[in-house]
């Protein structure tokens, strides 16, 4: 059985996590005494209806304000597929939430209030989802109930929501209306919609297709760990343990490890111990080398044909997360995978603006929750890939190295 990550996202009081709760209610993904625990918390509880935004606000100031504010993570499964399910804080100051969230999802869920239409934060929200390439977007439009289920109210938002879609080059967006409260077209198919013929949201998750996004041609392998028992037993045991991000490894392949171009030939491969005919993505692995090369953590095993960027000199989109302004001359940490090296941001090339999603140029600083573009300059060089290309190896996060906190995602190109 497969896994789906998604995320829910959208503006404040959309609704992400009573969507949520509906999504775990309906399919009786919910433990009795957490059932009971929210039915004594309810707010509507003298009426016999249950706050089921309160199965994902878990933080107190979470509950006493009616917001999301940390990202909320639940578990649940059908016979069809599992889930991780991401609730994103809607408030913009938040956003940095959203993006953590984002980053490893294969799917992400905009909320939209029928009542509002598409606002800022939907269209912030739905900027970051293009830049971290989530393959899938679904658009639910939320609280059909409170416009008496209108078509023209739906078919208004779906065309002004399309628009931006096209403009930021997103292939693959599904349109859902829903009600949240009420339950319609999220578990069962709803009567107050007839003029909706599509997918009920747990339909849809359960049958899209998530395993094509896969890249099999391109091999990338980060070493995380370097395992030498030196025991009696394993005295000339050298493997590298890691995770095959992309591609497959097989037993007499001719590989290349960066940044330092040296070329040898696949050993053995190894999972959970045993030597296994390959590894592919996105398995664990070890592998075994048959030259004795000096390869430390941090360090990429490429096939033969495969050509990431090795370089110092990296551009990068990036969204900023600190209360602290971004200047350019200020210097950070770079990890890419599992290496991390010093880094200076030498130039603000450019801010988008979310609204319009024009670019402005000579800009002298970043804010928080700004999106800009970067130019920045490593220590020493770094295996990469055009995160537009391949989204597993090009992805990276810029630290603050005194605070230790992470004060950037980045999409390299």
């Amino acid at each position: 059985m497969d896994l789906l990550r998604f995320i829910t996202a959208g503006s404040v009081d959309d609704g992400k996590s009573t969507l949520i709760g509906r999504l775990l209610y309906d399919t009786d993904s919910i433990k009795v005494d957490q059932l009971e625990t929210i039915q004594k918390q309810s707010k509507n509880k003298s009426e016999g209806e249950i706050d089921l935004a309160l199965f994902t606000d878990g933080l107190r100031a979470e509950r006493e304000q009616g917001i999301t504010i940390d990202v909320a993570y639940k578990y649940f499964s059908t016979t069809k597929r599992k889930f991780i399910i991401a609730d994103a804080p809607g408030h913009i100051q938040y956003t940095r939430n959203m993006v953590t969230g984002a980053s490893n999802s294969d799917l992400i869920i905009i909320l939209i209030d029928a009542r509002q239409g598409v606002v800022e934060q939907t269209r912030r929200h739905t900027i970051i989802a293009s830049l971290l390439q989530i393959p899938h977007v679904v658009v639910t439009i939320n609280k059909m109930d409170m416009v008496d289920y209108s078509e023209e109210v739906y078919n208004s938002i779906v065309a002004d929501y399309f628009k931006m879609a096209e403009m930021l080059h997103i292939k693959d967006v599904t349109f859902i209306p829903i009600s949240a409260l009420k339950g319609d077209n999220i578990v069962n198919t709803a009567g107050n919609t007839p003029w909706y013929q599509g997918e009920t949201l747990l339909q849809h998750l359960e049958t899209i297709n998530i395993v094509k996004y896969i890249n099999f041609s391109e091999s990338r392998f980060p070493v995380q760990f370097v395992i030498r028992p030196q025991s009696d037993d394993l005295h000339d045991y050298r493997g590298y343990a890691g995770k095959v991000l992309s591609g497959t490894y097989k037993k007499g392949d001719v590989v290349t490890i960066l940044p330092d171009g040296i070329e040898s030939v696949i050993e053995a491969v190894e999972i959970h111990g045993k030597e296994v005919e390959e590894a592919f993505a996105p398995q664990s692995a070890v592998i075994r080398l048959k030259d004795d090369i000096d390869i430390n953590r941090g360090d990429v095993i490429v096939t033969k044909n495969s050509q990431p960027k090795v370089s110092q000199d990296l551009e990068a989109t990036l969204c900023w997360m600190d209360n602290k302004p971004l200047t350019a001359g200020n210097k950070y940490l770079l990890q890419v995978q599992s290496r991390r090296v010093r880094c200076v941001v030498k130039e603000i090339n450019y801010k988008l603006d979310v609204n319009t999603l024009e670019k402005h140029e000579n800009i002298s600083q970043a804010s928080l929750n700004d999106v800009v573009h970067v130019t920045i300059k490593t220590a020493s060089p770094i295996v990469y890939d055009n995160y537009n290309a391949l989204r597993a190896n090009g992805g990276a996060i810029l630290i603050d190295e005194t605070a230790h906190t992470t004060v950037a995602g980045c999409m390299l190109i």
